[in-house]
């Protein structure tokens, strides 16, 4: 039996303050419960369940009742150590089943440095939360279709727009910090080191706000020294060696264009898969 919009809510308000209490029994969490950390499967509770100081938020929810599934963004403190955390949560039969965290923070290291910016300071979109207008308002596959189009616009980025499209003031926010020009720097090929975006998924989708919650895995192989933009412009690649990008990506869409992103995302072993991968994806 699928649960309402504010059931769904009310659960995640409940896993949020299990969370921070350190007490999984504030939150109706399956004894059976999946759970990863950082894309490692870790058994339950572990990890930052054990170090979480405080809930600096504010937090971003959103729900997807045909699922079941809850999306998350929101910043925290394990210790005196900042971070933004991205949550993921499937709910069935009113239990919380899967959960899995992606934990961004300055003392997560990687070459080049992940970009993060001050928890204090940031504030979500105001218009992710918004519903949708009913003329701007798109089924469930076409929104999926949109921010897939996303990454295989990001995937050997040469300039080309694939199956998706932005609006002008479109901005992405990468850990805190704002990338403005979205659809400029694609069209200049900027980001031409990305090799693969694989497994993605799409586990969280919200039609009446267009909201899309994704997975995703950025590879770059380090092979590639110099390249030039589209306007001939000629630059190094930023990654000199084999290296992967771990993400949980938020898309807002309306009449097929995408007008905001929010990502939290963290370096990870190159090529590392997903423990949330179906058995058949494992081998290859």
């Amino acid at each position: 039996m699928s649960l309402n919009e504010a059931a769904l809510h009310a659960i995640a308000d409940q896993y949020r303050a299990a969370y921070v209490a350190h007490d999984p029994s504030l939150a109706p969490i399956s004894m059976g419960i999946r759970f990863s950390e950082n894309n490692v499967a870790l058994p339950f509770p572990d990890g930052t369940w054990d170090t979480v100081a405080e809930e600096v938020g504010p937090p971003l929810t959103f729900v997807d009742t045909t699922a079941g599934t809850i999306g998350i963004f929101t910043a925290i403190r394990t210790l005196d150590v900042p971070g933004f955390l991205a949550i993921r949560l499937r709910v069935e039969n009113g239990q919380i089943t899967e959960a899995e965290h992606i934990l961004s923070t300055k003392r997560n290291l990687s070459g080049p440095p992940t970009p993060i910016g001050p928890i204090e300071q940031f504030r979500h979109e105001p218009d992710l939360l918004e519903p949708v207008a009913d003329d701007e308002r798109m089924t469930r596959d076409a929104l999926i279709s949109v921010a897939n189009g996303y990454w295989s616009t990001l995937e050997n980025n040469d300039g080309e727009i694939r199956d998706t499209a932005f609006s002008a003031d479109c901005t992405r926010f990468e850990n805190g910090m704002a990338f403005p020009d979205v659809e400029k720097l694609f069209l200049l090929g900027r980001y031409r080191f990305n090799e693969r975006v694989r497994d993605r998924d799409f586990m969280v989708i919200d039609e009446s706000r267009g909201l899309v919650m994704s997975r995703a895995f950025i590879d770059h192989k380090g092979a590639l020294d110099e390249y030039a933009l589209t306007d001939g412009t000629v630059i190094p690649s930023i990654f000199r060696e084999p290296h992967s990008w771990c993400v949980l990506e938020l898309f807002k869409i309306k009449a097929h264009r995408i007008t905001a992103i929010e990502a939290t995302f963290i370096a990870v072993p190159y090529y590392m898969p997903t423990p949330w991968a179906p058995a058949a994806r494992w081998a290859r």
